[in-house]
């Protein structure tokens, strides 16, 4: 009989976690998409790529926001020489007067000092223009260079004239005001291009800290969509594992009420076998009353009409005596093959002498007919009627066996009590078989253990091929019950 499974039933559901009941779009396909991420091979190298992409990004950030400030930094020393020029040309305007109107070397040894460092300044400010590529100050290093060189010359004349003792022609050059005006628009181009500078310096330090903050606020809105994400993922690890312990208590569910149904189609279909167990049994004590009743009665009967006529026949007939000494014979082996027949149906002395003497009788008729020598050991146990009949059956099933396929030469049959239980075992030294690939394959030996399960038993096979074959039983006994001495 069939078992209707309500599960297999049910469309296939694909891999992963279903969504519960009332769940949104939105929020089914991103669990759909969670679980296929978790199972996907994937998921690693692209969090791995994701990393990466974001240390690229902050590496880029990086070095962007520091060679903006080491241009910061380079206008600032742009800016530093600018004004320590102009200062040093001053000092060495000032160095200049104090020789000319003391005459002490001690004034000269500044002016000397400030020409050189003005003249050095200019070279140094020259490189930082090139490098920061400023085109502006680019164009107007050439005026400054200029001015510079003309106050520097201006003095060393003033210088010259002095010390080759002109003295009014070195006052006059100072008087006539060319170095004032001079040192005036040496002052005017660098406080220009201080201006200017200062002007850089000013767009770099706002772009540098645009810079600060976008990148603070990228760090800010990659943080909260991270923790947006995070306390997304935990809501629907949540939920998925709700869904999952929902279907686990579901699969649970539909699995006890599976084993309870499987347990209750058993139980109908054990109590089915026995019904047709009994059924057979009962057809068959119906045969072999019939068989004994009917046709022993009509065997008996011409046996009897044989034996009173056979006088006769020897009297008129001597030549027909051989004929009804054969016809006698044959009745005689009917008769026979008739209560053979019969004990095959249902054993008379199982019901009359009890199973120990039933049991005995057939390892003895087993030993006469198939010339393999059946050792019995048996000793009496207290069964039911519908137990002994099992035990009688199994018995007899595993003669015949023994008999069409073990090619034995010798078998134990032992029936014992063991705690409890009537154990009844058969071993033969035949050539025995797998037991694994004959399971399925030998319904007397599936009918062995069906019936003796049906009876609350235990049936075991142990058998392989060269070593011969033990078939054990083990029924429950009926204490209650009294116990037959075995027949003598």
């Amino acid at each position: 009989m069939a078992i209707d499974d309500p599960v297999s039933a049910r469309p296939a559901a694909e891999p992963g976690l279903r969504p519960m009941a009332g769940t949104p779009p939105v929020v089914s396909r991103f669990a759909a998409l969670t679980v296929r991420l978790r199972h996907s091979a994937l998921v690693i190298p692209a969090a791995v790529l994701v990393a990466l992409l974001m240390l690229v990004i902050n590496e880029v950030a990086y070095h962007g926001a520091q060679s903006r400030l080491g241009r910061l930094v380079e206008m600032g020393r742009a800016r530093m020489l600018l004004l320590q020029t102009l200062q040093l040309t001053s000092e060495a305007e000032s160095g200049e007067r104090g020789y000319m109107l003391t005459g002490g070397q001690e004034y000269l040894l500044p002016y000397l000092e400030a020409r050189d460092q003005v003249l050095a300044n200019l070279h140094r400010l020259e490189q930082a223009y090139t490098r920061l590529g400023d085109g502006d100050a680019m164009h107007r290093r050439p005026r400054l260079n200029e001015l510079v060189n003309a106050k520097l010359a201006e003095m060393d004349e003033v210088k010259r004239l002095f010390d080759s003792g002109r003295l009014e022609q070195a006052v006059d050059l100072v008087r006539s005001g060319i170095g004032r005006e001079l040192m005036a628009e040496l002052r005017e181009e660098s406080n220009s291009l201080v201006t200017h500078q200062n002007e850089r310096i000013g767009t770099g330090l706002s772009e540098f800290v645009d810079t600060l903050l976008l990148n603070r606020v990228g760090i800010i809105v990659i943080t909260l969509l991270g923790l947006l994400m995070l306390t997304k993922f935990a809501r629907l690890s949540r939920q998925l594992d709700r869904q999952r312990l929902e279907r686990l208590s579901e699969v649970a569910a539909e699995r006890d009420r599976l084993e309870v149904e499987v347990a209750h189609r058993t139980a109908d279909l054990t109590e089915l076998a026995r019904h047709l167990q009994t059924a057979r049994e009962d057809e068959r004590a119906h045969l072999a009353r019939e068989l004994h009743d009917e046709l022993g009665a009509l065997l008996t009967s011409a046996k009897l009409e044989v034996a009173r006529i056979k006088p006769k026949l020897q009297q008129a007939v001597p030549d027909l005596l051989p004929r009804v000494t054969h016809l006698t014979e044959s009745l005689n082996s009917c008769i026979a093959l008739k209560r053979r027949i019969i004990e095959d149906l249902r054993p008379s002395t199982l019901d009359s002498l009890g199973l120990h003497a039933a049991l005995e009788i057939l390892c003895a008729d087993f030993n006469d007919r198939s010339g393999v020598a059946v050792h019995a050991v048996l000793q009496p146990v207290a069964l039911s009627p519908t137990a002994e009949l099992t035990v009688f059956r199994l018995v007899q099933e595993a003669l015949t066996n023994v008999a069409k396929h073990a090619g034995a030469r010798e078998v134990r049959v032992q029936l014992q009590a063991v705690d409890g239980m009537a154990e009844v075992r058969v071993v033969d030294d035949g050539r025995g078989f797998d037991s694994a690939t004959m399971r399925g394959a030998s319904h007397g030996l599936m009918g062995m253990r069906f019936r003796v399960e049906a009876g609350c038993g235990q049936f075991e096979l142990q058998s392989t091929a060269g070593t011969g074959t033990m078939l054990l039983a083990r029924m429950p006994m009926e204490h209650d019950r009294a116990v037959s001495d075995p027949v003598a």
